[in-house]
């Protein structure tokens, strides 16, 4: 059953994710997919602080972990995401988003930008990077999604929609990266769905992998924890801070409390 769950959530979460972006591009929702980094960044700390390092210290106590052990255990894997995005084998790409790819415009807040922005003519290689690091992404978060689905259920449902909320936003910039660069610009979204299938495949390893070594999984949650605090804290959130007018940032404000109370209410449902 167990198993089922973590098909299905990292499925949701992968190709889903993909879909639904699919979605918002060819209806030209920019404006909607800004409001969704809000959205994402808010889900994703709320279930790194509010679900999984709860969930991984009571199940500490259980495995005689120490506390130092998993906010060491945190540190780490924040500096590890960290090396990991100088390596460009964990950034998301963010600021691939739709407005910023059919205006050409270069915002100074958004110092990150790749060589994806402007393909030269014939040049398809930042596609397929594209394609690459998403799929390096997606094994990753499949094997955190198992690790919570095997802590409980209801934290793999959180930890799923959470990677969906945030995946959404990057996978809209990518579409419109792939049109931009592939041969085939029609076969964007049946390569990026592609692409969010290895979530699943990250799924079933890290059903293997987290139930051989089920002594761990807190330490497993604290890692899930480190991924969702790095992705929101360095990848979200920063797009987030330019001078934008009043009415606005309160709208910012709403959409990222808006993340947080989704996990926090469905955390509440969850339990009935």
């Amino acid at each position: 059953m167990i198993f089922l769950a973590i098909v299905a959530g990292t499925l949701l979460a992968g190709v889903g994710s993909v879909w639904l972006a699919a979605g918002l591009a060819n209806a030209l929702l920019g404006r909607f997919t800004q409001h969704l980094l809000s959205l994402a960044a808010g889900a994703l700390l709320a279930t790194a602080f509010m679900r999984l390092l709860p969930e991984a210290f009571e199940l500490a106590v259980q495995t005689d972990l120490e506390a130092k052990t998993l906010f060491a255990v945190l540190l780490v894997g924040l500096v590890f995401f960290f090396l990991l995005d100088k390596a460009e084998l964990w950034h998301h790409g963010h600021e691939h988003h739709h407005d910023h790819a059919s205006s050409g415009a270069h915002d100074p807040h958004h110092p990150h930008h790749h060589h994806h922005h402007a393909p030269l003519a014939g040049q398809h290689s930042g596609g397929w990077a594209v394609l690459l690091g998403d799929s390096l992404h997606a094994f990753g978060d499949g094997i955190l999604i198992a690790a919570a689905f095997m802590a409980d259920p209801r934290l793999g449902v959180a930890s799923a929609l959470a990677v969906l909320t945030h995946e959404v936003p990057h996978h809209v910039g990518d579409l419109v990266v792939l049109r931009q660069t592939l041969a085939q610009p029609q076969g964007a979204v049946l390569r990026l769905s592609l692409s969010g299938a290895v979530t699943t495949v990250g799924g079933v390893v890290g059903y293997a992998l987290v139930g051989a070594l089920e002594e761990y999984l807190p330490l497993f949650l604290v890692v899930a924890s480190s991924s969702f605090i790095y992705v929101a804290l360095a990848d979200l959130i920063p797009q987030l801070q330019k001078r934008l007018s009043p009415r606005a940032t309160l709208a910012q404000v709403l959409w990222l409390v808006s993340g947080m109370a989704v996990i926090g209410l469905l955390g509440i449902w969850l339990h009935h």
